[in-house]
């Protein structure tokens, strides 16, 4: 099913609460790449995602070594908010933002201006860093200055545990009280925007369902096909950074 950009503005219009939810495909023009998209960063080089996986990264000093070196240059340390992220706020300056789903760990969404308290991380930020075995969290650069410095597996100063990301990586499990939060919040939209997201993860993915279920209008707006374009009322295929605006009004 597709449908006009003028269509959606008009639903948009009409909404009181539209929830959004992101996946990587809303932050490639920022220049951080998807994952699984033809051009993603699993995609081009499968021995990638092996760095996300708790399994390795918990086991394997080599894979925690390289993990750190890809952090150092991580580019949600530089990117910016694009139109796509612009548009969110504007949707919470225009009143009508519900909650804010993201699937992203870069923080591009509050850097845009969108209210910290109504973003829902559901696999954390790149930002921050973390201790697995004493739960210790801090900001990610005061980390990456002593990988800088010749620490290439840095341990916690707390306990001597293991640090990562905090974010969820593979074969850890999800903090219930966010998903939660995350389910609720579609389950109370009148309209959810699911924009640059596979809708391959569960079970954030299954946000979408719950919006239709509780009879929110869904609209989709993703370059590939996903698994729920046949139960929503829009699909947009076109640029996210291009047609969200169009669709959202008061960008700018």
């Amino acid at each position: 099913m597709k449908s006009s950009p003028e269509q959606v503005r008009e639903w948009i219009d009409r909404a009181r609460r539209v929830v959004v939810l992101t996946g990587a495909g809303i932050s490639t023009d920022s220049g951080i790449p998807d994952f699984r998209g033809p051009r993603g960063a699993w995609t081009r080089n499968p021995l990638a995602e092996k760095l996300s996986d708790i399994r390795y990264y918990v086991t394997d000093p080599e894979v925690r070594k390289a993990s750190w070196r890809s952090r150092l240059d991580h580019p949600a340390f530089t990117a910016q908010p694009n139109a796509g992220h612009l548009a969110c706020a504007a949707l919470e300056r225009r009143g009508k933002l519900h909650a804010l789903i993201t699937q992203n760990i870069d923080e591009l969404h509050q850097r845009a201006g969108v209210s910290p308290g109504r973003v829902i991380e559901v696999h954390g930020t790149v930002h921050k860093a973390m201790c697995l075995a004493c739960g210790w969290r801090g900001p990610m650069q005061e980390t990456l200055a002593r990988v800088r410095a010749g620490e290439d597996d840095p341990a916690c100063r707390e306990c001597g545990g293991i640090l990562k990301s905090d974010t969820i990586s593979f074969g850890q499990p999800l903090v219930p009280e966010v998903i939660d939060r995350a389910l609720s919040a579609a389950a109370d939209a009148d309209l959810l925007l699911a924009v640059g997201s596979t809708l391959q993860v569960y079970p954030v993915a299954g946000a979408v369902p719950v919006a239709k279920q509780a009879g929110a209008r869904v609209v989709i707006m993703n370059a590939q096909e996903t698994q729920f374009d046949g139960i929503a009322d829009a699909v947009l295929r076109g640029n996210i950074s291009v047609e969200l605006p169009l669709v959202v009004r008061g960008v700018g």
